[in-house]
C-alpha cells in the first residue's frame, strides 16, 4: 500500500506525525495508559468513599466474591457502586492483579489493555504511517477508555487478533480471542460472523466449542460445580434484567430520543443483525481481502451502535471500526473524510472539554446519544458499499 489519496493525505498532514517512527507511538500509548492508571490512583485518594476507577475495583472484588462462595453479581456498596457484570471466568482472570495493591493493579491492567491493542494495530496491513495516523485518531477514545478503567481497549484489541488468526490460518487462536470476549462482554459472540468468510470455519466450530467449554469451566479451580451453576444462573438473570432498563449510547438511543421510536428492542436488534448479513450473501467477495477486513470494522462498529448498554468509554471499539473502514482503502473520497471527522468529532470531541463543555455533554451529548450518529451513519455506507460490490475490487497492497 504505497499510493495515499489526497483526503488520507490531508488528515496525515493534520496529525503531523506521520514520520515518527511508529515505535514511539506505541511507546507513547503504553505510556498513556500507565500515567492515567496511576493519575486516576492518585486523584482518588481525597474521595471518601469510592474512587474515579470504580470498574478496576469492580473487577478486582468479584474475584474475592468468586473465592469466598458468595454471588459475585450483587450489589457490595461498602467496596464499590454498581454491579459487575461479567462471567466468572472473568472474576478468576482478575486474580493475577486482585492481590496488589490498587496503584500497581491498575496500571498493569491498564498496560495489559493496551500491549493487546497495540499488537493487534500493528497486524492490520497498513503502512507504518498510515498505522500513525490511524492510532493519532484513536487518541481520545483511547484516553476516555483509559480513564473509566473498563476492558474495551482488551476487547477492540482481541476482536482484531482473531480476524488476524484466521488471515493467518490459526483457527484455535482465533476461536480463543472470540470466546474471551464473550467471557468479557457477551456480544463479542458477534465476531464469529467473521469465520464463515475462511476455509477454516468447521475447524474454527470445533474450537470454539472446545475453548467455550474449557474456558466457562475455569472457576472450578477455586469453587464447587454446584456454585458455579448458580454463578451462570445469577449471570443470566442479570442480563435479563438489564437489557430493558436503558437504550444506551446507541443507534436505538439515538432513535428513542429524538424521534421516539419504541420498537421492541429485540425486534430492533434482529433487524440490525439482518442488515449486518447482507454483505455475507455476496459469497464471491469472501476470497478478497479487502472485503474481509470491511466486515471486520463491521463487525466492530455493530457491537457498539446495537448494544443496548452502550456508553461513551465503549466507542473506542466503535471508533476503531470507522478507522479501519477509512484508512484500509488506498483510494479515499471526500466524502469519507467528511464522514470520519464528523465522527471525530461528534464522537470523540463530543466526549471531551475540547469542544464540549461537561455540562452541555452531561445534558445533550449523553442523553441524546450523540456518539452514536456519525457511527451508525457510517456503519450503514458501509454495508451499503459492501452489498453493492463498491469496496471489493480495491487492494490492500
Amino acid at each position: 500500500m504505497t499510493n495515499q489519496s489526497t483526503p488520507s493525505k490531508f488528515l496525515s498532514r493534520i496529525a503531523g506525525i506521520t514520520s515518527i517512527p511508529t515505535r514511539y507511538i506505541y511507546i507513547f500509548f503504553l505510556l498513556m495508559a500507565a500515567v492515567i492508571g496511576g493519575v486516576s490512583w492518585c486523584t482518588s485518594q481525597d474521595m471518601t468513599q469510592y474512587t474515579r476507577y470504580n470498574n478496576y475495583v469492580i473487577f478486582k472484588h468479584s474475584f474475592f466474591h468468586l473465592i469466598h462462595n458468595q454471588d459475585i453479581y450483587q450489589l457490595f456498596p461498602a467496596e464499590h457502586y454498581d454491579l459487575y457484570k461479567y462471567s466468572p471466568t472473568f472474576s478468576l482472570f482478575m486474580g493475577l492483579f486482585a492481590w496488589m495493591p490498587d496503584l500497581p493493579g491498575l496500571i498493569l491492567f491498564s498496560l495489559l489493555n493496551m500491549i493487546v491493542f497495540v499488537l493487534a494495530i500493528r497486524h492490520l496491513p497498513l503502512e507504518k504511517k498510515r498505522q500513525n495516523t490511524l492510532l493519532f485518531f484513536l487518541v481520545i477514545e483511547t484516553l476516555i477508555s483509559l480513564t473509566s478503567s473498563q476492558t474495551n481497549i482488551l476487547i477492540t484489541g482481541m476482536l482484531i487478533l482473531a480476524w488476524h488468526f484466521l488471515e493467518t490460518d490459526k483457527p484455535w487462536w482465533a476461536a480463543l480471542m472470540i470466546v474471551l470476549t464473550f467471557y468479557i462482554k457477551i456480544f463479542g459472540i458477534v465476531a464469529f460472523a467473521l469465520c464463515l468468510l475462511y476455509p477454516s470455519r468447521w475447524r474454527v466450530a470445533v474450537a470454539a466449542v472446545f475453548w467455550t467449554i474449557v474456558t466457562g469451566l475455569l472457576p472450578l479451580v477455586v469453587i464447587s460445580p454446584d456454585q458455579l451453576i448458580f454463578l451462570y444462573k445469577s449471570w443470566g438473570n442479570l442480563l435479563t434484567a438489564d437489557h430493558g432498563n436503558s437504550t444506551g449510547v446507541s443507534f436505538y438511543g439515538w432513535l428513542y430520543t429524538w424521534f421516539e421510536l419504541n420498537m421492541h428492542k429485540q425486534l430492533f436488534v434482529l433487524i440490525g443483525a439482518a442488515l449486518f448479513c447482507l454483505p455475507l450473501l455476496r459469497f464471491a467477495d469472501w476470497a478478497k481481502p479487502v472485503f474481509r477486513l470491511n466486515i471486520l470494522a463491521s463487525v466492530l462498529i455493530w457491537v457498539v451502535i446495537f448494544n443496548h448498554k452502550g456508553e461513551s468509554p465503549t466507542y473506542i471499539i466503535a471508533m476503531t471500526g470507522i478507522a479501519i473502514w477509512y484508512f484500509v482503502q488506498p483510494q479515499q473520497t471526500t466524502a469519507n473524510l467528511v464522514l470520519l471527522l464528523l465522527a471525530l468529532v461528534f464522537t470523540s470531541f463530543s466526549s471531551t472539554d475540547v469542544i464540549t463543555p461537561y455540562r452541555i455533554a452531561r445534558l445533550y451529548v449523553e442523553p441524546y446519544a450523540v456518539k452514536a450518529v456519525f457511527c451508525s451513519i457510517i456503519w450503514f455506507k458501509l454495508i451499503y458499499d459492501l452489498a453493492s460490490g463498491r469496496t471489493v475490487n480495491r487492494s490492500l497492497a
